[in-house]
């Protein structure tokens, strides 16, 4: 059974920063690509950031650019969001999630190619 926790959310003022996690376990991180979305209340999930399999290639939320990291230990089976300068625009809940595809080369961000996801942590920024 495959399941993705994550953890690190919290409260932060605005300029902040805060680092997520996501446990996995029942998969090998390794061999899928995995990515990180947000919903705010609301709003539909959307795309924050996502990496390929062999951790080669990323791709970002272009309003995330140069701010937020996605990063993973193969070793540990995790994978990370750092978050820098954090905006109030930043609150949402965060969801980790692995695509479907093994081995696929193309981190991607769309949502219907994750097939596992987390439950989410929230992340609130105040101004």
């Amino acid at each position: 059974q495959v399941q993705l926790v994550e953890s690190g959310g919290g409260l932060v003022e605005a300029g902040a920063s805060l680092g997520l996690t996501c446990a996995a376990s029942g998969r090998t991180l390794s061999q899928y690509g995995v990515g990180w979305f947000r919903q705010a209340p609301g709003k539909e999930r959307e795309f924050v950031a996502a990496m390929s399999w062999n951790g080669l290639s990323t791709l970002y939320r272009d309003s995330v650019k140069d701010r937020f990291t996605i990063a993973k230990d193969n070793y540990k089976n995790r994978l990370f969001l750092q978050m820098n300068s954090l905006e109030p625009e930043n609150t949402a809940v965060y969801y980790c999630a692995s695509v479907s595809v093994f081995r696929g080369t193309t981190p991607s961000s769309q949502l219907d190619e994750y097939n596992y996801w987390g439950r989410g942590t929230q992340v609130t920024v105040s101004s």
